[in-house]
């Protein structure tokens, strides 16, 4: 645990706003207000370069929020999450985009979604971009666009036809060209305004690209990311383990640690591409110990978790989301096997 000025303000704003209306949330969708509060601590900048407004927080402190958002209103910290790769992105282009938006989405004046998770379905191409009049021209659908009406901006991605994978930011609107459907109904996250986006002929200038490189070379830097345990994993964990005594609790709360630990260990370490083995191996010991914390909270609420206004029956149905979350072939071949092995 850390004592880092954002840490302070997550958890601030997890006490006063978040866990008190988290199961109102659940029901009736993450408000602009929340997004709002979001903005104004600073946390959309934890990762971001010091030059534009951001934090530049060490790894440790960006998952510590993480784990604090999303234990205290799971929906509200997924919409924001999306932000900080368009911000990373950014951060490592030399495109003019850079100086277009990296300043207000580090300081939280715009926020963004991401609309790039498709890429990891190739060979197949959901998303096609090919050149028109000096920009680009994107066609296909984006299968899940989260925070449709929350945010200000997106990055969208697709793949060329030399096989590149590009990368373009655009308003978060329905446009010529891009149109979302209708709030998808979840069984966990559904506050999370998630579409779907129909992509026909959208036209984005040469000057809305921030990334643009070989497909090969994306998806080597891409495929270490879903192989680490998500600090949300952990977050839920702990709000889930809260609910029960300390008997119960305590066994989970050990291991859980043990699990952090070691996953956060290896997300430090300087070569990312390396034990990724061991990487889906903690992933997949991070959602043990998540269900059965959660399970254990529903057993000990009794009758009382049926009811949509439980905290337990909350935590478990997003314990239920947190499972297929960023998931990858390779993550989810690797968490059966340890189910059937178990």
């Amino acid at each position: 645990m850390t004592s880092h000025v954002l840490v302070t303000r997550a958890r601030r704003l997890a006490d006063d706003l978040l866990t008190p209306h988290a199961e109102q949330v659940d029901q009736e969708g993450v408000p602009a207000s929340h997004i709002e509060a979001i903005k104004q601590s600073g946390l959309l900048g934890v990762s971001a370069p010091v030059a534009y407004g951001g934090s530049a927080a060490p790894g440790a402190v960006a998952r510590e929020t993480a784990e604090i958002l999303a234990g205290a209103c799971c929906s509200t910290w997924f919409v924001q999450t999306q932000h900080h790769t368009p911000v990373m992105t950014l951060a490592k282009s030399e495109l003019p985009v850079r100086e277009r938006l990296l300043g207000p989405l580090s300081r939280g004046e715009l926020m963004s979604g991401v609309a790039y998770a498709h890429l990891r379905a190739y060979p197949r191409i959901p998303v096609r971009v090919s050149r028109e009049r000096g920009g680009w021209r994107f066609d296909g659908t984006v299968p899940w666009y989260t925070g449709w009406g929350l945010n200000d901006v997106m990055l969208l991605a697709g793949v060329t036809d030399a096989d590149e994978a590009l990368f373009a930011f655009t308003g978060a609107r329905e446009q010529p060209g891009l149109h979302p459907s209708t709030p998808m109904r979840l069984a966990a996250l559904t506050a999370s305004r998630t579409v779907s986006l129909e992509l026909d002929g959208l036209w984005l200038p040469e000057e809305a690209v921030a990334l643009r490189a070989p497909y090969a070379e994306w998806a080597k830097a891409d495929r270490p990311k879903p192989t680490n345990a998500s600090p949300a994993v952990f977050g839920v964990t702990a709000a889930a383990l809260a609910l029960l005594d300390d008997d119960t609790a305590d066994p989970l709360r050990t291991r859980l640690d043990e699990v952090r630990e070691q996953a956060y260990s290896l997300a430090e370490h300087p070569v990312p591409h390396e034990h990724l083995a061991e990487r889906l191996t903690l992933r997949t010991q991070a959602y043990e110990v998540l269900m059965t914390a959660t399970t254990a909270a529903v057993v000990a609420g009794g009758g009382r978790s049926l009811s949509l206004t439980s905290r337990a029956q909350r935590l478990a149905r997003e314990a239920l989301f947190l499972l297929v979350q960023g998931q990858t072939a390779e993550s989810r071949a690797a968490h059966l096997k340890a189910l059937t092995d178990a």
